[in-house]
């Protein structure tokens, strides 16, 4: 399994996702491979925000070595899934996206965890205090999506 992360910028949200997903995966002996982008370039080259650092630290998790980059066409080949972290993210990657097989691999994380209900994890950069909710939001998704899929 081939999963992508996918925010607007690849440092808040789609780093910590990745982030998780790596250490469950890890964790079970699952040889699934947990990447993340944005849907934008704007900080490409960029590790994670300090604040993404420092909860996914806490919780026992490394995400600084990772480096934000954009998601691109060639994305659509190499993954099984595109997990979106909200609806305008979803529907960047539905509009790069070449045909209905592409179209059908991009979600929404949250659905994992309550289906059809198309929560958006919220963006936490302007919002010191969002960073825990949206590490405790992504490990309950990761954790639903794991029973799903393996």
């Amino acid at each position: 399994m081939k999963i992508l992360m996918l925010c607007l910028g690849n440092i808040c949200r789609s780093p910590l996702a990745e982030g998780i997903l790596r250490k469950k995966v890890t964790d079970l002996n699952l040889d699934w491979t947990i990447d993340s982008a944005g849907t934008s370039a704007y900080h490409a080259g960029e590790a994670p925000d300090p604040r993404s650092q420092a909860v996914a630290f806490a919780h026992g998790i490394d995400i600084s070595q990772q480096r934000s980059r954009a998601l691109k066409p060639k994305d659509f080949a190499i993954f099984d899934l595109i997990l979106a972290m909200d609806s305008q993210n979803y529907q960047d990657a539905r509009k790069m996206a070449q045909g209905e097989e592409q179209k059908a691999k991009v979600q929404l994380i949250m659905n994992f965890e309550r289906p059809h209900f198309n929560q958006a994890v919220p963006d936490p950069y302007w919002d010191d205090n969002g960073f825990e909710l949206v590490y405790a939001m992504l490990d309950r998704a990761c954790e639903a999506l794991i029973q799903q899929l393996s």
